[in-house]
């Protein structure tokens, strides 16, 4: 099947193909847990009556194979994949409520002609789908899916999202047709019916819960926490960790090397841009934890070497530009490992980001809202730029007096975006703020309200699932790594969003409690640095290198004049601003174009 062969990446280790009537399930391997070909997939079980196609791991399979084993069941591998078929053939679809792991995987009853496609609760893998009147076909990957010959019909309201959001949210993609099944969600096929089931949502009550003791809630995180890496360590195949030098990740390795006294850590550093270096601690937390650690240092050549492969495995338009950073450090890795843990879903978990201290500040101080919305004039005179630290401040500035006279709502929208909805409609040649964009809109909005987890809440279903959880798994597969998220462990996420905002965010600052549980893991300089976040340094890149590229090919005229979705005027616009001495967001919007082009050319030209 020429779909399989698109995804040789994610699994390098081996291809299999069930097929039997009118149904085909395929696999590529990455061998992880049960390195040997019993544990090959598709995998069927023992009478031949259902067949398996597994991504992903089912971490605490263990005590579930020992309760089988009890119950006469003789297992073929010591895989977590037969366990969790013989799972549901014990128990059914309700089985998915045992399973600790991340997954999006396929089961086929052979008698009863019934298809069972799962995804984990919070979207950590993919799971893309498109049905007609034909066909039903499901893949991990939209190019596996475009190998079939679908449709390709690009959906307009999923591009006048991604120009504002740099990338599509869930559970659109950018093509008409092509779902994304939502996390916490199955889809049971059957008789030519496609139903779909949630089986987990987010424990969240907008009602202020009874308050545990915030004692008692950081040695309840501890052990948690703990307990969610510990079950991350179990692996066939060697396994590391990302240590980038910021809180989140070094609670994840400080706790792996109190489990792994050998472990691997792996950080990048950028000599060309010292600002956004953070080596520095990386090394001193795995100096205090004796990890055998490595670092990476890339000059701003390294990042454009990596560039366009990085772009082109991408099959949905996605323009979060530590994309390629992730990509380098993915591929170094794997050199090494085939298995790394991270930091990720902290910050949305537990308050980290900068909007979040925006935001609270906004709600607590909101007799300043006039006073900042009537500066807004002096944010807009002075010079604004991504890759400079006062550039940076004043871009930050303007945000929060523009942030200052939205709603809740709207304001949320113009933080989580890049641009805005008056901006995007200048560049695109026909209306797209329709009824049907506007219920996109509302539908990722709906959470929020006037307690501060729901903005939380928020970012877990939109940010995270759809820009950071994306970016990992696709620039990890890329370089067929394996990146496992202990944070986002059910049971920790359920615990989190128990507690009240208080104990996250306060006037102290952001991610309170998470410092306070892990700060005896930490170097003291670590724990009180600011966030500080990474920048590809684009600018430097659109000025020089990439400038002829950019003018005479992606956004040149006369292919914007044949594409015929874009006013060239407005790109002319966009252009004279990005290359004046006041970028300010242009050079995010001019990635968005960019990245957009590159897969144009690629899947739609």
């Amino acid at each position: 099947m020429e779909s399989v062969k698109t995804l040789s990446k994610r699994g390098p280790d081996g291809e299999g193909v069930f097929n039997q009537e009118n149904i085909a399930l395929a696999h590529r391997r990455l061998a992880i847990i049960d390195t040997s070909a019993a544990a090959a997939q598709p995998f069927t079980d023992n009478s031949g009556r259902y067949t398996i196609t597994f991504n992903g791991e089912f971490f605490n399979f263990k005590p579930f194979r020992t309760e089988l084993e009890n119950k006469g069941i003789r297992f073929k591998s010591t895989s977590d994949t037969e366990v969790l078929l013989y799972l549901f053939i014990e128990h059914g679809p309700s089985f998915i409520h045992f399973v600790n792991g991340f997954f999006s995987f396929a089961i086929y009853d052979n008698l009863k002609k019934e298809l069972f496609v799962f995804r984990d609760r919070y979207g950590i893998k993919p799971l893309l789908f498109y049905r007609d009147e034909n066909i039903f076909a499901f893949a991990s990957e939209m190019k596996a899916l475009l190998a079939f010959g679908i449709p390709r019909k690009l959906d307009q309201v999923s591009l006048y999202t991604y120009l504002q959001l740099n990338y599509v949210p869930a559970p659109a993609t950018i093509l008409e047709g092509i779902s994304k099944l939502e996390p916490g969600h199955y889809l049971k096929v059957a008789d030519g019916l496609l139903e779909k089931q949630c089986y987990y949502q987010i424990p969240y009550s907008k009602n202020s819960q009874p308050s545990p003791g915030y004692s008692e809630s950081i040695m309840k995180l501890r052990s948690l926490l703990d307990d969610a890496v510990q079950r991350r360590l179990v692996s066939d195949v060697p396994l590391g960790c990302f240590l980038s030098g910021g809180i989140d990740s070094s609670v994840i390795a400080a706790l792996a090397a109190s489990h792994n006294p050998k472990l691997k850590t792996f950080s990048i550093g950028y000599r060309d841009e010292p600002l956004f270096d953070e080596t520095r601690y990386a090394c001193m937390l795995a100096k205090m934890h004796g990890t055998d650690h490595t670092v990476f240092s890339l000059g701003n050549d390294d990042l454009y070497e990596n560039l366009h492969q990085a772009l082109d495995y991408m099959d949905e338009p996605f323009a979060d530009p530590s994309a390629l950073a992730l990509y380098i450090l993915s591929n170094r890795t794997r050199k090494q490992v085939t298995v790394a843990l991270s930091g990720d879903g902290a910050d949305e978990l537990f308050a980290g980001y900068n909007k979040h201290s925006a935001e609270y500040f906004l709600r607590s101080k909101s007799y300043l809202s006039g006073l900042l919305s009537l500066s807004r004039p002096v944010w807009e005179s002075l010079p604004k730029s991504r890759n400079s630290a006062f550039g940076n401040k004043i871009r930050q500035l303007k945000k929060l007096s523009l942030g200052a006279s939205l709603s809740v709502r709207e304001r949320y929208w113009l933080w989580a975006g890049h641009s805005g909805e008056q901006q995007v409609q200048s560049l695109l040649k026909s209306e797209h703020a329709d009824v049907l964009y506007l219920n996109r809109k509302e539908n990722l909005l709906s959470s929020l309200n006037g307690n501060f987890n729901s903005v939380l809440l928020t970012d877990m279903q939109l940010v995270l699932q759809s820009d950071m959880l994306t970016k990992v798994d696709s620039m990890s597969m890329a370089n067929s790594l394996e990146v496992r998220v202990p944070f986002l462990d059910f049971t920790v996420v359920d615990f989190a969003f128990s507690l009240p905002a208080k104990f996250k965010i306060s006037p102290k600052g952001r991610k309170l409690i998470l410092k306070d549980a892990f700060s005896h893991l930490l170097p003291a300089e670590l724990l009180h640095k600011k966030k500080q976040g990474f920048e590809v340094p684009l600018l430097k890149w659109f000025k020089t290198s990439l400038k002829s590229r950019i003018t005479d090919d992606w956004l040149g005229k006369a292919f914007i004049e044949e594409q015929g979705l874009f006013r060239y005027s407005a790109i002319q616009n966009l252009l004279s601003q990005l290359f004046s001495a006041d970028p300010d967001d242009s050079v995010d919007r001019v990635w968005a174009l960019i990245v957009f082009q590159s897969w144009w050319k690629k899947y739609m030209q």
